[in-house]
Formats: structure tokens, C-alpha cells, sequence
């Protein structure tokens, strides 16, 4: 009987017919009603010093009081929510985090003075931040667990003080040094696991809190998958180039996360009998691999536990499996995945989403629905729980999305990335706007010295570094790339942007799109055709954490935002780069951009990669074999770490301290190039322009200080 055929069927759905109105109509209600309320929410915390403190003898030897902030467009509750607005972030559990403490004392890991010694930011305990964590650090829930997870702010909010002040600035770089907290946090985790007092203490604190801990032998359980799970992240991202504080070379750790979660068992075994098997007979028999892959129960993806079972077996000195020494794994681990070697400054937030292009070498674009690609992007990089998995054919948007429409399997994309929230986070930054000069804390500007500098900016900087205003809503800032061999700058993240490669996993032979036309994906092949599936698989999953219902409501609205809300339109790349290509389809990403220097009198180090401390030294060249010794310089090596700030020259602090000691002689370090005023230029147009002379680079610093 096909009822909606016969009478009875049609006079029904006239009857009802109504509710096909209501229903749709309700269910938008309650959505902008579900909106309304969160807007509130958002506006609950409204502490004026906005959960900033002082601190007494910090890192270095530091002491600062409660730190002011400059007018930039937000209100102390606009602060407070960017600080504490979670994206999907999960680095260990929230307890954890909470009750570890530091590895060789009994003072909590957290403590202020341990945070500040990393320079992270240390902040009261606030309405949205009850347990008083620092700046960009927040607590966040996937699957019913709460997680210690990063936000934004983390890394994009800056500090300086001078003379006994300190200045809070949301969106500037931040000088934390990311790479050793993630190496004092595993110490830390791996000393409560061996030292009896200690963990018995973590034990009961954890325990206490009574949250997702119920039983000591759990607490012990995800103590010994945690540590492990933190250590195999910084094995994997181990890098001759010490990042030090204020940089991170965060593609390359997102690229490695990628690799990690899109690697199939059948790539695994082929890595492991060609990588184990030197001359003479192989390490590794066929059948000893297969017993190790065992674990991953027939999954043609491997997750994080399922990996560390692979790691903790190749470990293992069990009967049938392989004693490997740490050279053999990290012989793996070489094979697996590339060194991100290629560190870069925390990029400034003002501007951003007014930007056509973004990241250093404009590799993201940011028209349409881009913003939330780079975004989705960056929570992978900062510890997303990917639980990606296959799943039998069948229609699937992620897998469109993603160019496995014809594969046998598709990866879902499930994961505890907040689509909506980056889209309100995106939608927040638009109002931030760069600080200006404090002339009463930081001094004066030479009003007559800075007219003489500005005419000086327009000959050798503005037809890279354009002058825009700062707080206009609709301006648009247009990125201006310059090719590496133009720039002159250190290649090394343009480079591994575009050369690092890695196994494809399910996205064998798959198509994808890129600037020059649609590629198929081999099994060997660059990181950036990976990522750029992956995160297109990810915006096209809606959120695990919400009920059926709300997480498509809140799918399609996140991406009816992201796409009409958004006023960068596609556009051609401006500047002097070398166009991509059939052959060379990433060819346009070697190449660094410019940006509007509004606000670059706090974004200190400069140049992409940090490795000349102030804007005076900028204005100088590299020293050269053959030049002579009583010439002026960029330094080749400076301390980083303080924040101190040197208003004359326009940067910190360099030496007198104990912090990262930055020699800029190593590949990923070189000050070499961006020399436009430090030796003769030829411009565009043909002229020649002479260097700058010593008083024309006070004038040209003095000048930098007003934009």
C-alpha cells in the first residue's frame, strides 16, 4: 500500500500540513534562541584587570605588577572570552593537568611561577576561568572527558614592560616557549609514574576531584597512556633547530599530527620491512610485521592508541615481536614523518581577518570558507582528539569534501574540533584592532624625526608594507608575496612547506584541487595536498559533542557564516612570486609576504623566523665573509626570553639573562635578506636607492613607532 498515493494519504498531509511549516520554523527559533542566550553568556565575565596578575621574581628575574591594557577595540569581556573560549583542544586530561606536579619538587606544574618561567601568562581565577589557568589555556570536553586544551590567546597575546609597568597586548606574539613546556610536562608525568611518593600524591589530588576518576588503577592507567602519548609527540617533533621561546614551527607539527592519523596499516608495513631490513637477512620477517599490526583489530587508520600499541610492541621484548633500540625507532620515525625544523615567530592577530592571504608564506587563503580551514588547521596542530575511522561506502559530504567519493572505505572525519566556536572566535577578531605607541609608558615619540622617517618609509617600505587605517571596519589588507630568491630570507619554511612529503594513507589516487588545477594524490605526497584534504574532511563533519539535531543546526549555520559573513573575496596573489603551475602546482608558496607594519613596534623579534631582535638592527645588514670588523651589523647571536623592553631600538631585551641563546648560523635561523635600507636597492621602477645613513635609521624607527 503506498499511502501518500491514495486519497486518504493526500487528505492527511493536507490536514497536516501545517507542521511542515512550524516544524522548520521552530526549529530556527530555537537555534537564534540557543544564539541569544550564548551572546549573554558570553558577556558574563567582566573582570576589569581581565583576570591579568603582577608577579614577583619571575622568569629571569623579572617582577612586574598587574599588567594595563591598550585601547584596541575590546572591552575586558572581549579579552576574556577570546582567552577562555575553547576550539577543540585536548592535550591531557583536565585533572591531570590540574594535580601533576613539577618533576623534581612538589609544587603543581601550574603554579605561576613555573607558567611564567615558560612565559605563558599567568591569570586569577575569573568566571570563565575558575581554576585560574593561564592565558590561553582552558578546559575543554570531548565525549563526555574533560581535556587541558589551547585556545588562540595561547599564543597570540603578548606582553612587555618597562621601567616597573607591563602591558598586556591581545593579538601580539607571545614569548612562550611551547617546545620546552612540552618536554617539562613529559619529565613531569614520567617521574610521577616511577617516583612512589609522588604519584601516590597525584593519585589521591586526582582522585579527589572526582570527575572522570573514580579508581586508582584508572588514574595510573591514563597516567601511563598520557606520558607515553606526550613523549611519542615530542620524539616525532624532535628538531635540530631549538625553537626557544616566541616561536614554533607549528606547519610542521601540524603536517607530522596529519601524517600520524592518516597512515594506513598497509603504508605501516612497508615503511617497517623496507626502514628494518639493512643487508644480509631483514630484521623483520613479513609475519613478525603482521603480528605486530595485529593490534589495530583490521583499522585501516591508525589512532593515537592504536599507534602507541605499535610503538609499545616494536618496543616490546614479548616472544614474536622485535627487541628495537631507540636507534631503530627513531630510524621509523625518520621514514614516517619530516623534522620541523623550520620555526617561525608568532604571527600578530590584528588585521587577520581583513587579510586576503595569510601564514608567513601565504599559504592560506582566506576568502569563502578559508578562514575556517586555517582555523580547523590550527586546533589539529594544538592537540585536537582526532578519532578518524573508515567506514564502508555510502554517500558521506566529508568524503566528497575530503576526494574519497570512489574510495572502498572513506575516513571519517569525527574529532573534537569546535567548528562553531572558530567561527565566532574568526568573527570576534574583527573587531581587534593593532595597539598604539603608550607615549606615557613607553616615552615620547620625536614627532619631527618621525615626519622625516615616514617620507624615508615611503622610498624604501610602502610599496611592500602599504599604510592602511588601523581601526577602519572595511579595509582590506592585501598581502604582498616576494619569492625566495627576491626576499632573500631564510627558505627554510617556505621550503618545507611545499617539499615535505608523507604517506597519503586513504588519499591514494584520490583528486584534489589546487591553485593550478585538480591533482591525483600518489602515495608519496606533499603534506600540504594531505592537510588540505584532511581539513576539508574535518569542516565537513559536524560536531561529535552535540545532539543530532543541534550539531547540524549549528553545521550549517557555522558555515552559512563562515561563507556570506566573510568580505575577502578570491583574489589573485599580489607581489613579485613565481606563479604555480601544472608541474610545480605550490610554486607561489616560496615565497614570504609583507603585511601592513601597524603594531610592529610590539611584535618583536622581526622577520618570519625571529632572527633579528629589534627594528633598529633590521635596518643593518648580515655580516658577510670579507666585511670589515668595525662595521655595524645584525647580530649573529642574541638572547631571547625577556621582556624587557627596549623602546631606542624597538625590541627586548637581548642579554644579561639566562634565556634562549638565538645564533642565527644554522639553516632555519639565518638574519640574512629583507636588507631594503641596509645596502643599495633598486626599486621597481629602476632607481637605486643609496643605504640609509644612521640618522635616517633613527628617523625610519621613530616613524615605525606612529603606525
Amino acid at each position: 500500500m503506498h499511502f501518500p498515493l491514495t486519497r486518504l494519504g493526500f487528505a492527511a498531509l493536507k490536514r497536516h500540513r501545517h507542521w511542515l511549516v512550524i516544524i522548520p520554523l521552530a526549529l530556527v527559533a530555537l537555534m537564534f534562541v540557543a544564539l541569544a542566550i550564548g551572546k549573554l553568556y558570553q558577556s558574563w565575565d567582566r573582570d576589569p584587570e581581565r583576570g591579568a596578575i603582577g608577579v614577583e621574581n619571575g622568569g629571569y628575574g623579572e617582577s612586574f605588577p598587574t599588567p594595563v591594557y591598550l585601547d584596541q577595540g575590546w572591552s575586558a569581556n572581549d579579552s576574556l572570552w577570546f582567552y577562555n573560549t575553547t576550539q577543540g583542544s585536548g592535550l591531557l586530561p583536565y585533572d591531570f593537568f590540574i594535580a601533576l606536579e613539577q618533576a623534581d619538587n612538589e609544587t603543581l606544574f601550574r603554579s605561576d611561577a613555573n607558567i611564567d618561567r615558560y612565559r605563558y601568562l599567568p591569570q586569577k581565577p575569573t568566571f570563565f576561568n575558575p581554576d585560574g589557568l593561564p592565558v590561553g589555556f582552558v578546559k575543554d570536553t570531548h565525549r563526555g572527558r574533560d581535556y587541558m586544551g589551547f585556545t588562540c590567546a595561547a599564543c597570540h597575546t603578548g606582553q612587555i614592560n618597562y621601567q616597573g609597568q607591563a602591558i598586556r597586548i591581545d593579538g601580539a606574539p607571545a614569548m612562550a616557549d611551547m617546545d620546552a613546556f612540552l618536554h617539562g610536562l613529559e619529565r613531569a608525568m614520567k617521574t610521577t609514574l616511577t617516583e612512589s611518593d609522588k604519584r601516590a600524591r597525584f593519585i589521591d589530588a586526582v582522585l579527589a576531584r572526582r570527575n572522570d576518576y573514580r579508581h586508582a588503577d584508572d588514574v595510573i592507567e591514563d597516567l601511563e597512556y598520557w606520558s607515553q602519548h606526550i613523549a611519542l609527540y615530542n620524539t616525532i617533533n624532535h628538531s635540530n633547530v631549538n625553537y626557544g621561546h616566541g616561536r614554533l614551527d607549528a606547519f610542521g607539527r601540524i603536517y607530522n599530527r596529519v601524517l600520524q592519523h592518516v597512515l594506513n596499516t598497509d603504508q605501516l608495513r612497508s615503511v617497517l620491512l623496507s626502514v628494518l631490513s639493512p643487508v644480509g637477512e631483514p630484521i623483520l620477517s613479513e609475519a613478525q610485521v603482521d603480528n605486530v599490526l595485529a593490534g589495530i583489530d583490521g583499522s585501516t587508520i591508525i589512532r593515537d592508541r592504536e599507534f602507541l600499541t605499535i610503538h609499545d610492541r616494536l618496543l616490546s621484548s614479548a616472544p614474536g615481536y622485535p627487541n628495537l633500540n631507540q636507534r631503530d625507532m627513531l630510524r621509523i620515525r625518520n621514514a614516517l614523518f619530516n623534522t620541523p625544523n623550520a620555526p617561525v615567530a608568532y604571527p600578530v592577530l590584528w588585521d587577520i581577518t581583513h587579510t586576503d592571504y595569510v601564514q608567513w608564506n601565504g599559504l592560506a587563503g582566506n576568502a569563502n570558507m578559508g578562514a575556517l580551514g586555517r582555523n580547523t588547521g590550527e586546533v589539529l596542530g594544538v592537540f585536537a582528539q582526532l578519532d578518524f575511522e573508515p567506514r564502508p561506502p555510502g554517500f558521506s559530504l566529508s568524503g566528497r569534501a575530503s576526494g574519497q567519493r570512489k574510495q572502498q572505505d572513506r575516513i571519517a572525519f569525527t574529532s573534537s574540533v569546535k567548528l562553531t566556536n572558530l567561527e565566532r572566535l574568526e568573527a570576534h577578531l574583527r573587531k581587534l584592532t593593532s595597539p598604539q605607541w603608550p607615549e606615557d609608558i613607553l616615552g615620547p615619540i620625536d614627532r619631527d624625526k618621525a615626519a622625516r622617517g615616514a617620507r624615508l618609509y615611503a622610498q624604501h617600505c610602502q610599496s611592500c608594507h602599504e599604510l592602511i587605517e588601523r581601526d577602519a571596519w572595511d579595509r582590506l589588507v592585501i598581502s604582498k608575496m616576494t619569492a625566495l630568491e627576491h626576499i632573500g630570507t631564510d627558505p627554510a619554511a617556505a621550503e618545507n612547506s611545499v617539499r615535505h612529503t608523507g604517506k597519503s594513507g586513504n588519499f591514494k589516487y584520490t583528486y584534489q584541487r589546487t591553485s593550478a588545477g585538480v591533482v591525483v594524490m600518489e602515495e608519496n605526497a606533499p603534506v600540504v595536498q594531505i592537510l588540505t584534504a584532511v581539513t576539508s574532511g574535518v569542516v565537513a563533519t559536524p560536531e561529535a559533542d552535540k545532539n543530532f539535531i543541534r550539531r547540524r543546526l549549528d553545521w550549517l549555520y557555522t558555515l552559512a557564516l563562515s561563507l556570506f559573513e566573510n568580505e575577502v573575496k578570491p583574489s589573485v596573489k599580489a607581489g613579485h612570486y613565481n606563479p604555480d603551475t601544472s608541474a610545480e602546482p605550490y610554486a607561489s608558496l616560496l615565497a614570504y609576504k609583507a603585511r601592513p607594519l601597524n603594531g610592529t613596534w610590539a611584535a618583536a623579534p622581526y622577520l618570519h623566523n625571529g632572527s633579528v631582535p629589534t627594528l633598529y638592527d633590521l635596518l643593518l645588514p648580515e655580516r658577510r665573509d670579507g666585511d670589515p670588523d668595525n662595521g655595524k651589523y645584525r647580530p649573529d647571536e642574541f638572547m631571547v626570553g625577556s621582556r624587557e623592553f627596549d623602546p631606542v631600538r624597538v625590541g627586548f631585551r637581548t642579554e644579561g639573562y639566562d634565556g634562549t641563546l638565538r645564533r642565527t648560523h644554522q639553516r632555519g635561523n639565518w638574519n640574512s635578506g629583507h636588507d631594503y635600507g641596509a645596502v643599495p636597492t633598486t626599486t621597481p621602477d629602476g632607481r637605486t636607492l643609496a643605504p640609509l645613513t644612521e640618522q635616517q635609521r633613527w628617523e625610519l624607527v621613530e616613524f615605525l613607532k606612529t603606525l
